[in-house]
């Protein structure tokens, strides 16, 4: 399978846990929605949301009244969506592969994707993008990895991450990878590059918000047990990760203390 097959794939796995992820992650800084907005200045015009999850970050846009148009390829999350959006009559669900959704007349003052980025097909997500936008329209690519304080921790849960061969475990990074203000320099598969090469975006900006977070074990565990990195592992290497985590965070205090980011990455079509 090629490396956008297999992100794809991997992107289909969060159905069949949807109540497990939503009550696992912690969404994003609340501030987020609102700088993203004064950047985008729609005027009248709704935002399309690409792969919208449980609705993690689109309750954030929904509060401020924007219309939202929510594309969500897996039926059992579009349930979990649409319950959490059911007092916001500004947002529509629609169920599709954003490669296969058709935006039609419409055309969008902003396109956001929240951790959803990464698992669209890297030879057209920016055309699928600029198709959907209006002239001037912005997109906003949000991300939110965390750092581990204690750099003991760190290093025994990536070697747990290790031993059972898992691509992309969360507990990879330390606070201090952090310490920079410049959104996206801890993956190397960084949108700017990719959108310069592009050349139909203009004005890229990058924007950081941090919080300090503690997780009890419990919570850790059902947020990694939400990831695509877990979901893929047979059933029994899964279990047998997260109670190797779990002793790890029994032993360590019973926790863990993260610093918390949400990047936002910016672009407007020229």
């Amino acid at each position: 399978m090629t490396p956008e097959g297999h992100a794809q794939a991997r992107s289909k796995v969060f159905g069949e846990v949807a109540e497990l992820y939503d009550a696992g992650r912690s969404g994003y800084a609340q501030e987020m929605a609102a700088e993203v907005l004064a950047y985008a200045a729609p005027g009248d015009r709704a935002a399309v949301e690409v792969g919208a999850g449980t609705g993690k970050a689109t309750l954030p846009f929904a509060a401020l009244g924007i219309p939202l148009v929510c594309v969500e390829p897996d039926a059992r999350m579009a349930e979990v969506l649409r319950r959490h959006t059911a007092g916001y009559p500004n947002v529509r669900v629609e169920e599709h592969d954003f490669e296969q959704w058709q935006p039609g007349g419409r055309r969008y003052g902003l396109l956001f994707a929240a951790s959803a980025w990464n698992f669209l097909d890297r030879d057209r997500r920016w055309d699928l993008a600029h198709a959907a936008l209006a002239p001037g329209g912005a997109t906003a690519l949000i991300f939110g990895p965390h750092g581990i304080h204690d750099a003991a921790l760190r290093a025994a849960l990536a070697a747990i991450g290790d031993r059972h061969h898992l691509t992309g475990a969360p507990h990879r990074f330390l606070a201090s990878d952090f310490s920079g203000d410049e959104a996206g320099d801890w993956d190397p598969r960084r949108p700017a590059a990719e959108c310069r090469r592009d050349g139909r975006f203009t004005d890229l900006r990058a924007v950081r918000f941090r919080q300090e977070r503690r997780y009890d074990p419990d919570h850790y565990l059902r947020y990694l047990a939400s990831l695509s990195a877990y979901r893929v592992l047979p059933d029994v290497s899964r279990e047998q990760a997260l109670a190797e985590v779990r002793s790890l965070l029994d032993a360590h205090g019973g926790g863990i203390d993260v610093h918390q980011v949400t990047d936002v990455f910016l672009a407007r079509a020229r």
